[in-house]
């Protein structure tokens, strides 16, 4: 009869690196590296004008982008909407406060005050979006209302036809995205530059 004791099977607790190790740098490599400059490359050679930005120029430099809200200071031109990044593209964001905040409420309020005393307009005939923020503060179109509620004073101020204004706030009204996507909206920087060209 045997005696001795049976002792356990030897586990081996050593794990192999090999295996991870190979993953974690095809991961790297192809995710990282490879799959970012294809993406790139094919983005420049199909879409060249949107992937630098989508600036829009005259005269050689660059005056702002399509894409982007920026602001304008003198009276003479057409006013985007507020912006809760203060129209810094890399600081991209909305204002994160929920409609019943008193912050948020006396913001608006103050805004729709100023807005309708520039305009020579009632409180209550201010547009929202002049008043509010978009989700990512950097929205570069208005609707043709919140445009036209403008227009007398930038027709005033730059001594232009109010009718000639109006053509071009039409001009420049875009119908929705594949005719049914969206509202018909006017990019603020197109228009601003389109009157100073007609100036």
């Amino acid at each position: 009869m045997n005696t001795h004791p049976i002792q356990p099977a030897q586990i081996d607790d050593r794990v192999p690196l090999r295996a991870p190790l190979l993953f974690a740098a095809v991961a790297l490599l192809g995710f990282g590296l490879l799959y970012s400059l294809t993406a790139t490359l094919l983005g420049s050679l199909a879409f060249p004008w949107q992937a630098t930005g989508s600036l829009v120029e005259r005269d050689g430099r660059a005056v702002g982008s399509e894409l982007i809200a920026q602001p304008f200071a003198a009276d003479r031109y057409f006013q985007p909407r507020p912006s809760a990044a203060n129209y810094d593209p890399m600081a991209a964001a909305g204002s994160n406060l929920a409609r019943s905040n008193p912050d948020l409420r006396k913001r608006i309020a103050e805004t729709t005050a100023a807005v309708a005393e520039r305009e020579g307009i009632a409180p209550s005939q201010v547009p929202a979006e002049l008043a509010t923020q978009s989700g990512g503060g950097l929205d570069p179109h208005l609707s043709p209302r919140a445009v036209r509620i403008q227009a007398a004073r930038v027709a005033r101020v730059r001594g232009l036809d109010s009718a000639h204004v109006e053509r071009l706030i039409a001009a420049h009204t875009e119908a929705p995205q594949f005719g049914l996507l969206g509202e018909p909206r006017v990019n603020v920087l197109k228009l601003n530059l389109a009157l100073d060209a007609a100036r």
